[in-house]
């Protein structure tokens, strides 16, 4: 696509020309995702509760192998979704799709205009790009950028295990509590820690979680969690995991709510739709010829 293409397509109406379209998008993907998750209770007020007959009681051990073993597996991941950013008076909403190369590459295309794209990103496992064409310009560099902005300290690890609802892929196991929270299980832990075969530099600081993790006993699918740094205590996620699809022979939160707790409250809303596992996907990214770099 040249720089005429780029401009002729896209006529972005005055009222969204002053939305700060990349801080929001940014946020949209990657702050329900720096510390980990915890939730949003997706029940109505006032709602009746279905009661269920008390479950068994078992150990961190048992709930982990059990986790693991009904976590959704794949190579390839791709789905649609719908996500509205809400942040004090401020609401955004938009569409896109999201493809993901297990342990590899996160792609992900927003269009919140009549499927008109205005932001396209690519994770790698060391770098980060997106071009933004509302503005014409476009960044290439590692993490720092987006840890300097959000304050945080995160990594590709993170974002994929949380951009698909499953547990942390390498962080240590051993030191969780098990216990029965509102008939569900309950892992919960002060130190979760980065395994230090993961830890991709002597410079990079080792993260230390205090994380709690909710169970549902029929599907062993996480529902709830919360997290937050040791190093970070004031900011914290809270999360839900809801409306599961069966995805082949699997099952995959098609609902995602996120609430940050920071300064202020940020709220980001997911629905995904027409999920497939398994399926090779291609990961455009070019950037057009006269888009400026942001530093």
């Amino acid at each position: 696509m040249n720089k005429s293409e780029d401009t002729s397509l896209l006529k972005v109406p005055v009222q969204f020309q002053n939305i700060p379209f990349t801080h929001s998008l940014l946020r949209i993907i990657l702050l329900p995702i720096i510390l980990g998750f915890s939730v949003i209770l997706t029940s109505c007020h006032g709602t009746k509760k279905i009661m269920r007959a008390p479950i068994k009681e078992e150990g961190a051990e048992y709930l982990f192998n059990k986790l693991k073993e009904y976590e959704l597996k794949y190579d390839w991941f791709t789905a649609k979704f719908s996500a509205e950013y809400q942040n004090e008076n401020q609401r955004n909403s938009f569409n896109g799709q999201i493809r993901i190369r297990r342990d590899s590459l996160i792609w992900i295309s927003f269009s919140p205009l009549l499927g008109i794209e205005v932001f396209r990103m690519m994770i790698t496992q060391d770098s980060i790009k997106f071009i933004n064409r509302i503005n014409d310009t476009y960044f290439k560099g590692d993490y720092n950028f987006v840890n300097n902005f959000l304050h945080a300290n995160i990594d590709y690890d993170i974002l994929q295990s949380f951009l698909i609802g499953n547990d942390l892929s390498f962080y240590e196991n051993g030191s969780f509590r098990a216990s029965i929270d509102n008939n569900q299980y309950k892992l919960s832990t002060a130190e979760r820690r980065k395994l230090r075969k993961f830890v991709r530099s002597s410079h990079e600081k080792l993260r230390i979680l205090i994380q709690n993790i909710w169970i549902d006993p029929s599907t062993f699918k996480i529902t709830r969690a919360n997290v937050k740094e040791i190093q970070k205590p004031n900011m914290q996620l809270e999360a839900s995991y809801s409306e599961f699809e069966n995805t082949g022979t699997q099952s995959f939160p098609s609902k995602m709510s996120y609430k940050i707790s920071a300064d202020n409250d940020i709220r980001v809303l997911v629905n995904f739709s027409k999920i497939n596992v398994g399926i090779p996907q291609s990961f455009p990214f070019r950037i057009p010829s006269g888009y400026r770099q942001i530093k």
